[in-house]
């Protein structure tokens, strides 16, 4: 069963950090060393100070990036920077809607992105409750474990999709978001963050039952999910009998069934690659796909034949789903889209995956092409050993023309019924195979474990 509980959150004094936008971030892991100095620059408020703080030589176990976040926190607390909601302190859950328009949308209409924020009980993987959907690496979770140790907080929220296709939790939720939000901030990407103060206790205790019988999937947040289950095992080891605060961590609930789920592709990039040779690759993958192939004969003719590519890639991801993917090669001027041949038997060559990881283009990339076709290792591949991944068409285009790549493959989005099932069947994706947009701000809320 699936428990959600309201909570007296900590959140910034707008007047005293004069205006939200000089002090809210995206989340930890998207934040370059550009984006953090110009976090840095806007305000000494700013949150990037407690969830990703600068490292310095000198530093030491008594004096490094986890203790001064903890002073941060400690002092924007006392200086009432961070401050308990309301006087009252009563527990609350918070309405987050998100508007936006998808990247590449190409004149669409703006989309809306409907959740709430609780708290969440941390369940076991194992107790079919909260699902993983994607593989992830260790280094992150050691990393933010330090940071929880040292702040005893939940700074950022993990991201939860729940099934609602009547969507009577939005319709609660929409009931409540009629006034003016308590929050409504833009980010520098053009998305607009609302929060509204969930009080009701007859709109709470809705959404507590309605959430009994959810089972949900983490969009986003892997490494925080696995961090707080990894707190609670410290809590419960050191503090028998006193870890119930421990057991909940921060988390933002949305509908997969809504409208505003969007799913952007991550492309890879190929470099320092013993012995690749393009006319080798394509000739071994002729064996498991069908090639067309969209030449240009100048950079000025480039972003037609891109567009080309692009519209065949988007073919075959409607109606019946073919695998398919694009590419493009260092020192060759055409695209390339690979489509899975009909004839091949995809159950045989990939005997151990289920039929939704095989529908998946990144799953035949990785398993078939890097694999079969380059002699790639899965360890390899987990190890990002020649991998990149960039967001954009455009930045995997310029990263084989700047000369750094010897290919790119782009990708189309995975469908949120594929990450569905996989999840839901107790298996995940390979590694970035999913960039749910836009991402939660992060600092519009956090949860101290000691209030």
């Amino acid at each position: 069963m699936a428990i959600v509980l309201p909570f007296a959150a900590l959140r910034y004094d707008q007047q005293k950090v004069g205006g939200l936008e000089k002090v809210l971030t995206q989340p930890f892991d998207k934040i370059t060393p550009e984006m953090q100095q110009d976090y840095l620059r806007r305000s000494p408020y700013n949150y990037t100070r407690l969830i990703k703080g600068e490292s310095k030589p000198g530093d030491t176990p008594a004096n490094n990036v986890y203790t001064r976040a903890a002073g941060w926190l400690a002092q924007w607390r006392q200086q009432g920077i961070l401050a308990q909601r309301k006087q009252t302190s009563s527990p609350a859950f918070y309405v987050y809607y998100q508007k936006f328009v998808p990247p590449d949308a190409r004149g669409g209409a703006a989309l809306v992105r409907k959740g709430f924020i609780g708290l969440g009980k941390l369940e076991p993987y194992e107790n079919g409750i909260i699902f993983p959907h994607e593989q992830t690496h260790s280094a992150a979770k050691a990393d933010r474990l330090e940071l929880l140790r040292a702040t005893r907080a939940h700074l950022e929220s993990i991201f939860l999709l729940y099934s609602d296709p009547e969507r009577d939790m939005e319709a609660i939720l929409d009931e409540q978001a009629q006034g003016p939000p308590a929050i409504c901030v833009n980010d520098e990407y053009g998305v607009e963050h609302s929060v509204w103060d969930l009080e009701d206790g007859e709109a709470i205790r809705a959404l507590q039952e309605a959430m009994t019988d959810k089972k949900m999937i983490i969009a986003d947040g892997h490494h925080r999910y696995q961090t707080a289950m990894n707190f609670e095992r410290e809590c419960r080891a050191t503090h028998p009998g006193r870890n119930a605060d421990c057991s909940f961590a921060l988390m933002t609930f949305v509908n997969m069934d809504g409208d505003g789920i969007v799913i952007l592709p991550t492309h890879r990039l190929v470099a320092n690659l013993d012995g690749w040779n393009r006319q080798e690759f394509l000739k071994s993958a002729e064996q498991y796909f069908s090639i067309s192939r969209f030449p240009f004969s100048s950079e000025g003719g480039r972003p037609a034949a891109a567009e080309k590519l692009r519209a065949e890639m988007e073919r075959s991801t409607s109606g019946p789903r073919t695998t398919s993917f694009g590419a493009l090669f260092q020192e060759d001027e055409a695209f390339y889209c690979l489509r899975q041949r009909p004839e091949i038997t995809w159950e045989k060559l990939l005997p151990d995956l289920t039929l939704a990881q095989r529908s998946l283009d990144v799953t035949v990339l990785h398993r078939i092409a890097f694999g079969l076709c380059l002699g790639m290792d899965e360890q390899a591949v987990s190890k990002e050993k020649y991998l990149s991944y960039v967001r954009q068409f455009d930045e995997g285009v310029s990263g084989i023309v700047r000369g750094g790549a010897q290919a790119c493959f782009f990708l189309s989005p995975a469908k949120m019924s594929q990450v569905r099932d996989i999840a839901f069947s107790g298996r995940v994706l390979p590694q970035k195979s999913t960039d749910f947009y836009p991402k939660l701000l992060s600092g519009l809320v956090l949860y101290p474990l000691e209030h």
